[in-house]
């Protein structure tokens, strides 16, 4: 999907070097390699370097496979430049998230393991191209992607303010999702909301 000037495809469609580059070489997204949802039952998030984090996000996204059909995200390209990544999938692919995490489950009865209800985890801006409407054209684009592939409903879990440091950010804010569709749900925590759209 094309939107403001940007391009937005499925990451195992790009290079793993450019979506590396979205993630930068250091800073709080490049040590995360988007696992903190991903986490198994026994590990936390400081057990694995940060080597393992990047190999399995590798796996999960299959980047460089276009024939695959398969992958975690999308990644944002402003030309030839890659400047944003979402990760987008079923909602029961984040362990970490079923399992951890209360803002998707606080005050809802939800089927946990529904694969068809899927969800928006992260979005996250290239560093130098923050604020030029990447991540309302990935989330644009991931309502667009989940739907295609046979989900019922997507959701989201912004925060409700943005005077926030930057790494909070990466689960995205409510406007930006209110312009791709999506509707505050549940207020689980004055800072978070879960947001959806069912389609």
């Amino acid at each position: 999907m094309t939107s403001l000037g940007l391009s937005v495809v499925p990451a195992n469609t790009v290079g793993w070097d450019d979506l590396q580059l979205v993630f930068g070489a250091s800073g709080p997204a490049s040590r995360c390699q988007c696992q903190r949802c991903k986490l198994a039952p026994k590990e936390s998030f400081g057990g694995f370097p940060t080597e393992e984090r990047a190999f399995r996000l590798r796996q999960q996204t299959d980047c460089g496979h276009r024939r695959s059909g398969t992958t975690s995200g999308l990644v944002a390209f402003e030309d030839k430049d890659p400047v944003g990544w979402c990760a987008v999938e079923p909602r029961s692919e984040y362990a970490g998230l079923l399992r951890v995490f209360r803002v998707p489950w606080e005050g809802r009865e939800e089927d946990r393991a529904d694969p068809t209800v899927w969800a928006v985890t992260c979005l996250l801006t290239r560093k130098g191209f923050r604020k030029s409407g990447v991540s309302r054209a990935l989330a644009v684009a991931a309502v667009d992607f989940a739907r295609e592939r046979g989900a019922r409903a997507l959701e989201a879990y912004p925060i409700t303010t943005t005077d926030v440091i930057t790494e909070e950010l990466h689960v995205g804010t409510v406007p930006t999702f209110a312009a791709a569709g999506l509707a505050i749900v549940s207020r689980p925590s004055p800072r978070r909301v879960v947001m959806r759209i069912d389609y």
